[in-house]
């Protein structure tokens, strides 16, 4: 075999593995796009209810404003195409899978789609979390802390910018399990070891929830709290998975002999 025809034969591979990507990436482009069109409609709508926290808050007679002539339009189309990514990323997350799989091992294909399906989860949950408890607490927070005579009348877009980063922080925060777990599959960590940095992962948590809430003690500790909590379900499912590595670990060495 000479060595161009060795080496069309690697190329061919490669340039297969390209091509399911791109196959896979317009599919998750047109998911996104399929549902923006169904959103689009109701953009104005939409935006209306991510508003509702910050409305309830504030003074009578006081609206939103928009500085700039074209953010009445494009901004609740923005986040109709935010929106759209989020409800997706069931989708995403699928392609994703697909795309990876084959070039797994039984028991990395085991453990990845739970976590894929659980990090999905988590994220949606961190969402939910913020919108329903943590603006509440934040928009009353600031409005009630406007000097007299200021009336309090902030910007869409800018409105936007502020809580699509909170959705992304909170949810990313929410993720705590899911490192937690990774990091001991990895090798790089032990669930004895997390365990004896506890205080210091409490302390992380209330320094994240003071950076990312007003500076009030409620807000923070509702932030940080869960955190915690989701740390500690991340050490549990962790210790679960060594024991049973070391199971499976076991009865292979059993049937070997």
């Amino acid at each position: 075999m000479s060595k161009h025809t060795f080496d069309h034969q690697e190329e061919l591979p490669f340039i297969s593995h390209l091509i399911e990507l791109r196959n896979r990436i317009l599919k998750v482009v047109l998911a996104v796009l399929v549902v923006f069109l169904g959103l689009a409609t109701y953009a104005n709508q939409i935006y209306s209810y991510l508003a509702g926290p910050l409305l309830k808050h504030l003074p009578e007679n006081s609206t939103m404003i928009a500085i700039d002539v074209a953010s009445p339009f494009f901004t609740p189309f923005k986040l109709a195409l935010v929106l759209s990514v989020f409800i997706a990323v069931p989708i995403i997350l699928y392609q994703f899978w697909a795309f990876v799989a084959p070039g797994l091992y039984k028991n990395e294909r085991k453990m990845i789609l739970p976590l894929l399906v659980a990090s999905t989860f988590l994220f949606y949950l961190g969402v939910a979390f913020a919108y329903f408890v943590v603006f509440p607490l934040i928009f009353g927070f600031l409005t009630a802390a406007a000097p007299e005579g200021v009336a309090v009348m902030t910007d869409i877009s800018k409105y936007l910018d502020f809580v699509l980063t909170l959705f992304f922080a909170f949810g990313i925060c929410f993720e705590v399990p899911i490192f937690t777990i990774v990091l001991v599959w990895t090798g790089l960590t032990s669930p004895a070891d997390l365990a004896e940095k506890r205080p210091y992962v409490i302390v992380g948590a209330f320094i994240i929830g003071m950076l990312l809430t007003p500076p009030d003690a409620i807000s923070q500790t509702l932030l940080a709290i869960p955190m915690w909590m989701l740390f500690e379900v991340g050490l549990l499912f962790s210790r679960l998975f060594v024991r049973k590595h070391d199971n499976e670990l076991q009865t292979t060495t059993g049937e070997d002999e």
